[in-house]
Formats: C-alpha cells, structure tokens, sequence
C-alpha cells in the first residue's frame, strides 16, 4: 500500500493560521522536522500524512491548548486556487460540482476519503477523515470543508449537526460556538450534515469550457500522484532490500511483481530513475544515521548497501562536499549549539 500523502497547500494553510493565532511557527516546524522549504508556494513534494502527529504535537504542546485543532481551525484561510475549487467553481450546481470533485480529492490528501450521502432527507458529507487517531486534523479539517464551502455558495452551506469518531474532545458549549451546530463525539464516521437545498445552489459563473479544462488538469495531476506511488513503492523496496546488497533495477522490479523494462520506463515518465531513487535513498539515510545516532561508519556503510568503505566515501562526498567524518561533526556541534540556546532560553525564563 502506498504511503499516505498530503499536498503542500495544507502545511501553507496552517502556516498562515499559526501567524494568526500568534504561535512561534518557526520553533513549531523544527519541534516537528518540517522543513520550511515546503512552505514555498513554488514547492511541489508532498508530506507524509504519519508526519500529522508530530506536527499537532508540537502545537498542542507550545500552545499549551488541549483543543488546538479547534481553535487554530478558526484562523485558517479559505482553501483557494486549487483544482478542486475551480472544479466545483466551474460546474452548473453546487452539487454537481461537489460530487466531482470527490473524485479527485486525493490530491488534497490520501488521508481524505468523504464521500457524498443521502439518507432520506438528510444529506452529509460521510468519513470525511479516516484517520480517527488524528482528532486536532480532523477539527481543523471540518472547519476548512465548512468555509470553503460556504465561500462556494455565498454563504449558503451551513452545517446542520457535525459527528466525530473520537469519544474525547473540548466542552459541548465550545464545539457550538465554532461550528455554530450540535457536534456529537463518538460516532461511526466523521461527518457534516447540511441542507439538501445547497446542493442545487447554482453557480452563476460556471463556465462549461472551463470545466472541461480543469477535469483534463485533475487527471493530470491525478496521475501524477500515481507515479508517485512507484517512487515512492521503490523507495520503500530498496529500505526493506538494503542491507543485503539486492538493491539492482532487476531484483527491486521483481519485489513489485513488473518487469524491469515496465520499471524503468515508468519511472522515466514519473521525471527519474532507479540510480537516481537509490543514490538518493542512501543519501538521505546516510545523512540521517550520522547526524542522529551514534552508528560507526563502517556499520552505516552496511546499512547504506555499500560493498566497500572507499564506495561510500567516494558517495557521500559527491551528494554533500564533505566527508562522513565532516558532516557528522558538523551536525553534532549544530546540535550542541540548539541545546545550549533552548537551555539559555529557559534559565531566561
């Protein structure tokens, strides 16, 4: 199964919330290993989902607010200029709009799977989240669907009743002056019900030929992501492959059941390939196992699939200009300055 992914855009909204809120962002990102880089309007690489829980633990934990999720969802921006908004933007209804962009919501996030329900007369957005573990994510998560939604259909949509999976959560009294609705924990799914009435709100800019475009470009980008999944398939192969040396084009196509020419031109077309996969895999766990640990070289060699000593070092100084023993050195005294600030900073305090 392919690791589950989240697109840029939902670090950026949360940045711009962070700087509302007054929360020291910088100290945020590096509590939780996320690199500022992402926050590029011009950055393209996805983050891995698993990365959530490090990310709302740090701000839970420089907030000092057991409800972050909730409170720091108040402050987001409206989800715009993305293909999913000029989807339903450039449908007829809303609901037409809507059950199209459903479609195509893995390219906010894997971790996203709603689905459209009508129950009689009741009509929600259904498992709007499956990652029940993940409750600050999942009500920072409904507020956004409920403002770019509202933002849609001039302020149309309203949530009628929320439902979450998880049984613990902030005081009734607060969930409705956020929502503005009755917020039920400890549900099947998490859902948003809303007046069925919203789904024929017409979209007076609609325009036909834009939508034609804007779906060609989400199956673009849909695509995209699935090419993704390989690289991401064969990163993960050569990890569990490593230590034993089998790290060729030929034994990894094998470990994913396709022929290697399948392999290799499939990779080609996601913009890479398998040398350029592996160096970049031994680099990084490379770099990883000399700054955090205290591995000897000669076993990081062996972790990194290299057969000889003088192969790895002839590596490593072409991926960063420095030798193992220079990098290590560097990093560790980068690491001894940080401790010695965040101490200073609390004798301070």
């Amino acid at each position: 199964m392919a690791q589950r992914t989240d697109a840029p855009i939902l670090l950026r909204l949360a940045y711009q919330a962070m700087l509302k809120s007054g929360l020291p962002v910088d100290d945020i990102l590096a509590q939780a290993r996320i690199s500022p880089a992402l926050l590029d309007v011009q950055a393209s690489e996805r983050t891995p989902f698993a990365g959530q829980a490090a990310f709302w633990k740090a701000l839970e934990q420089f907030s000092g607010d057991p409800h972050i999720g909730l409170h720091l969802g108040e402050h987001l921006p409206v989800y715009r200029g993305q293909v999913l908004e000029y989807l339903i933007s450039s449908s007829p209804t809303f609901g037409e709009g809507l059950r199209r962009s459903l479609a195509y919501q893995r390219l906010l996030s894997d971790a996203i799977s709603a689905r459209l329900v009508q129950e009689g007369d009741q009509v929600c957005l259904a498992d709007l989240t499956d990652s029940s573990e993940q409750r600050h994510f999942a009500e920072a998560l409904v507020i956004g669907v409920i403002r770019f939604f509202s933002s849609l259909t001039d302020g149309q949509f309203k949530p009628l009743a929320v439902h979450f999976t998880h049984v613990e959560g902030a005081p009734v009294s607060e969930y409705e002056r956020v929502y503005g609705c009755k917020v039920t924990l400890g549900c099947r799914e998490n859902r948003i019900y809303f007046d069925p009435a919203v789904l024929g709100h017409r979209v007076w800019h609609a325009e036909p030929s834009l939508l034609r475009l804007h779906e060609k470009m989400a199956n673009e980008k849909m695509a995209e992501l699935e090419r993704l999944d390989l690289v991401g398939e064969v990163k993960r192969a050569i990890g569990e492959m490593l230590e034993s040396g089998e790290t060729s084009l030929e034994a990894v196509a094998g470990r994913l059941g396709m022929p290697p020419r399948r392999l290799r031109t499939e990779l080609e077309e996601a913009g890479t390939s398998f040398n350029h996969v592996l160096a970049d895999y031994r680099s990084r766990l490379a770099r990883r196992l000399l700054a955090r640990t205290d591995e000897s070289i000669e076993q990081i060699v062996y972790l990194t699939g290299f057969a000889e000593p003088s192969t790895f070092y002839r590596a490593f100084k072409r991926w960063t200009n420095e030798t193992p023993i220079e990098y290590r050195k560097r990093k560790q005294e980068q690491l001894a300055a940080a401790r010695a600030a965040a101490k200073a900073g609390i004798e301070l305090s």
